[in-house]
């Protein structure tokens, strides 16, 4: 039977082709993958406990150690410089020294409360040249008159810059500032500050290669020869550096009195040798340090604009130094010398007691100088060595932040790459670009401006906090808060975000019962 117009049948309508699987998770199929973690399980001891008292005292000795060599070095090029002789470096470094220790004590007994070793800052090394520049133009009876003058006036300048860190602190600015931060802006500022030290490094560990190289080849081996024994894991891992500084010291002291370096260049016996410094024969046995030892301050409101530079940039990397051991102590129980905070992460001890022990070794050796001064003599590609590992080590966790944001976004990566590069690059411009007497890139008609611009744009953490929060807080901000980390960073914006708080940080002696709680 033939088929019709009319019976004609419609073929069936296409079927709708099946969704594709989605493609499957290269991450997951090739290896496990890490939650974020607040909290790391390697430590051994946090902020509020404490090792054996052998211990406490052993790993407080390692942070005067560490310490020392930023004091020695800062003393050791500028003193000479401003007309001072040994004995002058000699009284410089016990006076940082005990300066030292009582910020430090201060800071963890009422300030934060953070394990946190207070040193000089590099921040003011530019204002302090500008100063010498000045003098250098006057006429002086003789080299130390010159040198305790430049001393007044880096007094009157500190004293009255000083301000700036009070009212910054009163009046709450820092913790305001801190409300625009997230993990995208601390991870770049955070890693600059190791990163931005580097040399402090290398460089200076190469002006002797024969002792700053297998200082640093013995540190890295101590990373292994703790993984040979259990019972020699925590030995080797706390102690490892003492004993590796105890060692390259000894070859150093070999070399020197069997005079390898007799024949040698003037820079190679000025980081090589343990005798170059002068400061065994020149330090006094004992001597207290006290305000104003070198006479009145002097007051010249050009330098005190300049020291008000440095200032706010020693505030700023304070602030970043106690905002990372505050965020550490969260992340790794553990953390304002940079080279201290690696020390905490090296050592896996973050304990309060260890950080104020160490105080009583900088009071004991800044007023016996001369024991001060045998390890003051330590030749500097030693401490150059171990800032390779302790800067890494502070470039490495701020590089963990990132694990509390969206690390697959494209814009978080913009902000992140730009404040880390910006944060290096800039201040090494202006670093290159300045001269020995202080003279920077920004080169106007104000001296007193010229230092605050050179000042705030040579210290890495600054540029990269600068770029990172405005940029972070202005690049479609609203919309990428989940993206940025925002809700994990909240609760260390406010003193109750965290039940540990009161925990870890409770004042003493109940200081709090009567300290005004705006300050709190």
């Amino acid at each position: 039977m033939g088929e019709t117009a009319h019976n004609h049948q419609q073929p069936p309508p296409p079927q709708a082709a099946a969704a594709a699987p989605p493609p499957p998770s290269f991450a997951l199929s090739r290896g496990p993958t890490w939650t974020p973690a607040e909290q790391l399980q390697q430590l051994q001891y946090c902020i509020h406990s404490n090792p054996s008292w052998p211990e406490t005292c052993l790993l407080a000795f390692e942070h005067y150690i560490v310490m020392l060599g930023t004091t020695v070095l800062i003393a050791r090029n500028l003193v000479p410089r401003m007309g001072g002789d040994p004995g002058d470096t000699a009284r410089v470094i016990q006076t940082l020294l005990f300066m030292s220790g009582i910020n430090t004590l201060l800071q963890t007994i009422i300030g934060t409360r953070l394990p946190t070793v207070m040193g000089p800052s590099y921040a003011f090394v530019l204002p302090v040249l500008s100063i010498m520049r000045d003098y250098n133009n006057e006429t002086f009876s003789n080299e130390h008159d010159r040198f305790v003058d430049t001393m007044r006036t880096i007094q009157g300048s500190l004293i009255v810059s000083s301000f700036a860190n009070i009212i910054l602190g009163f009046s709450k600015a820092w913790g305001n500032l801190t409300r625009l931060f997230s993990p995208i802006t601390v991870a770049p500022v955070v890693c600059v500050v190791g990163l931005g030290l580097f040399m402090r490094g290398f460089p200076q560990l190469a002006n002797c290669v024969e002792i700053g190289l297998p200082m640093l080849i013995l540190l890295i081996i101590c990373q292994y020869l703790k993984y040979l024994h259990p019972r020699a894991n925590p030995a080797i891992e706390r102690f490892g550096l003492l004993v590796c500084v105890g060692i390259i010291w000894a070859f150093a002291a070999i070399l020197t009195v069997s005079g390898a370096y007799n024949n040698a260049g003037q820079q190679t016996k000025q980081s090589c040798r343990t005798d170059r410094s002068y400061l065994m024969s020149s330090a006094p046995w004992v001597r207290v340090p006290y305000p104003f030892q070198w006479g009145a301050p002097i007051f010249r409101a050009s330098h005190v604009f300049g020291m008000i530079g440095a200032a706010l940039v020693s505030s700023a990397e304070l602030g970043l130094r106690v905002l990372h051991t505050l965020l550490l102590m969260f992340l790794a129980e553990v953390l304002v010398c940079s080279e201290n905070v690696g020390l905490l992460g090296l050592t896996h001890v973050g304990s309060r007691r260890v950080v104020q022990i160490s105080t009583a070794f900088m009071f004991f050796f800044s007023i016996f100088g001369k024991f001060g001064a045998l390890f003051a003599s330590i030749p500097l590609p030693i401490f150059a060595a171990i800032y390779c590992v302790l800067f890494g080590i502070v470039a490495a966790i701020g590089i963990s932040f990132i694990q509390f944001s969206n690390n697959n976004s494209m814009r978080n990566h913009y902000v992140l790459g730009l404040a880390l590069f910006l944060g290096i690059s800039i201040p090494q411009y202006f670093i290159s670009n300045t001269t020995g007497d202080g003279h920077g890139p920004v080169r106007t008609g104000g001296g007193w401006f010229n230092d605050i611009l050179n000042t705030l744009f040579s210290s890495p953490p600054t540029v990269a906090m600068i770029v990172g929060t405005l940029l972070d807080s202005t690049l479609e901000a609203r919309q990428t808060i989940n993206d940025r980390g925002i809700p994990w960073w909240k609760p260390f914006q406010s003193r109750k975000g965290d039940v540990r708080t009161d925990e870890f940080y409770s004042m003493p002696l109940r200081i709090n019962e009567w300290m005004p709680t705006r300050f709190l």
